[in-house]
């Protein structure tokens, strides 16, 4: 009768054993199932909007916040100190990209093309939107360089800072003068860049 017993009390626990295990299976094939339907939006790439973020992360115009990358910052001008081109040279104040130097609503700038191509737009704080048409031998990696008109401003304005950039647009690899000068038209002063020049 012992024996009988034991083995009844072993059966029984291995039938436990087994529940729990059937339980726990079908709760992790459930689970996996319900996140491949609803998946969660971190902000990786879902679907088809490869650059969708929760609305929490999204700027007050609404456009779609990329990624913010710590840079070094330093200044450039179009002079001789940072081109070795003078005044009365054909491609003196123009860029890498073919487009001209220019401190506005969306400024030039410089970066390594390998993480920001040519078009990348970007906020950088206390100077504003910068589109990167232009390259230095200098910038290498998580460098930039802004476009001021003079060594004055470089050094009175900005100097060399370490910056959280916005990274609100990836470029294409091209800038075209036109394109430029309209975005620059289209932004009122202290106003968000219009959307449609963030998906374009």
């Amino acid at each position: 009768m012992t024996t009988s017993f034991f083995y009844f009390r072993r059966g029984i626990t291995a039938l436990l054993l087994f529940a729990v295990i059937f339980i726990g299976i079908n709760t992790l094939r459930c689970s996996a199932q319900g996140e491949a339907a609803y998946p969660k939006r971190s902000g990786a790439a879902t679907g088809n909007n490869r650059h969708e973020k929760p609305a929490a992360e999204l700027k007050p115009s609404n456009a779609v916040k990329l990624d913010k990358v710590e840079v070094v910052a330093t200044g450039y001008t179009a002079g001789v100190e940072s081109t070795g081109k003078r005044p009365g040279h054909p491609q003196y104040g123009i860029t890498y990209s073919g487009v001209k130097v220019r401190r506005d609503q969306v400024s030039t700038i410089a970066a390594d093309t390998k993480l920001f191509p040519i078009g990348t737009l970007l906020y950088i704080p206390d100077y504003g939107y910068g589109v990167v048409a232009d390259t230095g031998s200098a910038i290498k990696g998580k460098r930039i360089d802004l476009y001021f008109e003079t060594i004055k401003q470089v050094y009175e304005q900005w100097g060399k800072r370490t910056v959280d950039v916005e990274v609100l647009r990836i470029g294409t690899g091209k800038l075209s003068q036109a394109w430029l000068n309209q975005i620059n038209e289209a932004i009122e002063v202290g106003k968000p860049i219009p959307q449609s020049y963030l998906e374009s």
